[in-house]
């Protein structure tokens, strides 16, 4: 609910903002001020399918979505890029075009005005915005923010450099402002849609990874032979972790069943995110395991234990039993 409200917040400003913004260009006639103006509808369009997605990704798993819907939030900040990137080449082509055929400016110091009242609203929307999406682990929260900070820092670039069209009474800087804003937003733009593909794709988040491999080194148990084949899947807040993990072999399945709740339990400790878990067990293989077996007493050794191993971010996610 709190995600849903601030999303709609941002949507309901981002609209009031935009309009603010057509008429700061429409005073002025200034190509830098329409780069803001024309981001801004961006602004808007991706906070209304933001908002459907945050709405989208909070329905409960069914029998067609078992994982839950919240991939959806990886498509709408690929949706979000797309368009900024959309908007990133228009806003070159119109300055470049500009910069042969030029156009007058007229009342810049208004225009700077309202220019920076924008550009204010934008950045303490926006911090409050990733500010959240960290803490609810929404990266639709954190991609409007983002976004809307970037908007506030070009704002900021723009307030600056019609400064300096007032002061030198050259209408070219105006044009070259533009195009220098349009390359930041077709960077921002491409940092989304590539953050999008990565989620789409699975793509492994080393840093999370690291972090539970960390938490796994210092809780680990002696009957925790062997992990391997580890793997963190994220849909929207919720992690999906799969591995697989070596036993002793004489384990009644009650004693596994509780090991597996006890790794589970290391795991939801160490993140605020809910966690879902898949874990493969494997029996241990005398003498090969042996070698590597911390298991105290135990009366099926066949070889001492030779060697400590310590699981990496590197090793962990190999599919296969670690071997000496």
């Amino acid at each position: 609910m709190q995600n849903r409200t601030a999303q709609r917040t941002a949507l309901i400003v981002g609209l009031g903002l935009m309009g603010l913004k057509f008429l700061a260009w429409w005073v002025t006639n200034s190509n830098a001020i329409l780069t803001d103006a024309l981001e801004s509808i961006i602004n808007v369009v991706a906070a209304a399918f933001g908002l459907y997605s945050i709405w989208l990704s909070a329905i409960p798993r069914d029998q067609n979505h078992p994982y839950g819907h919240g991939k959806i939030e990886f498509i709408s900040a690929g949706f979000e890029g797309a368009l900024i990137l959309l908007a990133g080449l228009s806003i070159m082509a119109k300055a470049s075009y500009n910069l042969l055929y030029p156009q007058p400016i007229a009342e810049l110091d208004l225009g700077l005005i309202l220019t920076a009242i924008a550009g204010a609203i934008n950045y303490g929307l926006g911090y409050y915005l990733q500010n959240l999406g960290r803490k609810q682990h929404s990266l639709v929260l954190k991609a409007s923010g983002a976004h809307l900070k970037s908007d506030a820092y070009s704002s900021v670039g723009l307030v600056f450099g019609l400064g300096l069209v007032i002061l030198t009474d050259l209408p070219l800087i105006d044009n070259i402002i533009a195009i220098l804003f349009g390359g930041v937003i077709l960077y921002t733009g491409f940092k989304l849609v590539r953050t999008s593909i990565a989620g789409i794709m699975d793509e492994a988040d080393d840093q999370l990874i690291r972090e539970m491999v960390s938490a796994l080194q210092k809780e680990r148990r002696p009957q925790w032979i062997d992990i391997h084949n580890l793997r963190v899947i994220k849909y929207g807040a919720t992690l999906h972790i799969d591995c697989h993990m070596t036993l002793p072999w004489y384990f009644t399945t009650q004693q596994s069943f509780q090991e597996v709740k006890a790794f589970e339990k290391v795991m939801k400790a160490h993140t605020e995110r809910p966690v879902e878990l898949f874990v493969h067990i494997d029996p241990c293989e005398p003498p090969e395991n042996c070698k590597l077996c911390p298991v105290q007493n135990c009366q099926e050794r066949q070889v001492p234990q030779e060697e400590r191993l310590d699981w990496t971010l590197d090793n962990i996610k190999d599919n296969q039993k670690h071997r000496i």
